[in-house]
């Protein structure tokens, strides 16, 4: 079974930056597609970033912030987020889909930003 385990949440101050990771236990090209999604309390989820190949797509809130970015050799895949905001509190989780078109999801983890 493809296990995805995300780390690098916490609590942030406004302004401050947080690196999240997202690690397979497969090799990551073995993915069409990896993506960050992320669901603030009573809001839809959304899409952050997405990346395949070496192209990354962001969503319009987040863009010139944040940065997706993979690490093949340690089938790893980041999220640099800076300048970050108290609306980018959310949990933030890692998808990949594979080129079936079948998607694995990790457990998540939260994004807190607050003074």
């Amino acid at each position: 079974q493809v296990r995805l385990v995300e780390s690098g949440g916490g609590l942030v101050q406004p302004g401050g930056s947080l690196r999240l990771s997202c690690v397979a236990s497969i090799h990551i090209l073995s993915f069409r597609t990896m993506a960050w999604y992320r669901q603030a309390p009573g809001q839809p989820v959304e899409q952050v970033a997405i990346i395949m190949g070496d192209s990354a797509d962001y969503a319009d809130s987040v863009k010139g912030r944040f940065t997706c970015s993979r690490d093949n050799a340690k089938n790893t895949l980041y999220l640099q987020m800076n300048s970050l905001k108290p609306e980018d509190t959310a949990v933030y989780t890692c998808n990949a889909q594979f080129y079936t078109r079948d998607t694995t999801w990790g457990q998540g983890t939260q994004v807190t930003v607050s003074s």
